[in-house]
């Protein structure tokens, strides 16, 4: 095992280590104080969401599947993660300057970035699956991929069961269905919501709506890149292929 074999199995090991901890008080009690003000919103409202949300993520999915960055050859493995970062690196650099942009633009703009940068995150999750060799024409690569942006984007609570979902995933991807619409399409955009409401409000604000969707922006897509390459390297290791590259 070389030094960055070690490094990596090693930074695997913390992350899979926090994908377990079980929520702290602070985090219940938030997460409670969320629950409860969604059941403020009317359900006709949150059907609205969910259709819109999973709408717009479908579009996405089966769109970029034609797009994807071509799997890399002819590189180690250690090559190959530092084009994966370069690739995150790029996408950071566009996604905070859209959210400046939109955060500067006021309200109206600032309701036109939630669709934006999912449309972002998602690209960068085909581009990162890709690289790592995974075909994302498979329908279950894609159920995967939903499951990483879950992982990036949800509370302790829910980030732990999804993370449970996908280990093991080889084996587990074989009984799942083959129609995405059983997908658990109203817990995923609820989660999504929980999570980035209250900094994105912050980017409605005026003069503060551009620093804040800039860094934002940048913060929200490096750590979606961080979950994608342990989520990705959990399955690499677990299949022996790492060792077959390097």
């Amino acid at each position: 095992m070389n030094d960055y074999q070690k490094q990596i199995g090693a930074e695997l090991s913390v992350w899979q280590k926090q994908m377990l901890q079980r929520p702290s008080l602070v985090n219940r009690l938030s997460k409670a104080l969320q629950v409860k003000v969604n059941t403020w919103i009317p359900e006709k409202v949150h059907q609205a969401i969910t259709a819109t949300i999973k709408q717009m993520i479908r579009g996405v999915l089966f769109g970029a599947t034609h797009t994807a960055a071509k799997p890399l050859s002819g590189q180690s493995f250690q090559e190959s993660e530092a084009a994966i970062l370069q690739k995150i690196e790029t996408y950071r650099n566009t996604a905070a300057l859209e959210g400046g942009i939109t955060g500067a633009g006021g309200i109206l703009l600032g309701f036109a970035d939630f669709p934006i940068l999912i449309g972002i995150k998602l690209k960068l999750l085909f581009d990162i699956s890709s690289m790592y060799g995974f075909n994302v024409k498979d329908y279950k690569e894609r159920v995967y991929l939903l499951h990483i942006f879950e992982l990036a984007f949800s509370s302790h609570e829910h980030r732990r069961n999804i993370y449970l979902k996908m280990v093991d995933w080889d084996q587990k991807s074989k009984d799942l269905p083959e129609d995405i619409n059983q997908f658990d399409w109203r817990n995923f955009q609820q989660e999504y919501r929980d999570y980035i409401d209250l900094a994105k409000m912050a980017q409605l604000i005026p003069i503060i709506g551009a620093p804040v969707g800039f860094l934002v922006n940048a913060s929200l897509i490096r750590k979606l890149g961080q979950t994608a390459m342990n989520a990705y390297r959990m399955r690499l290791l677990k299949n022996d292929v790492i060792v077959k590259k390097v």
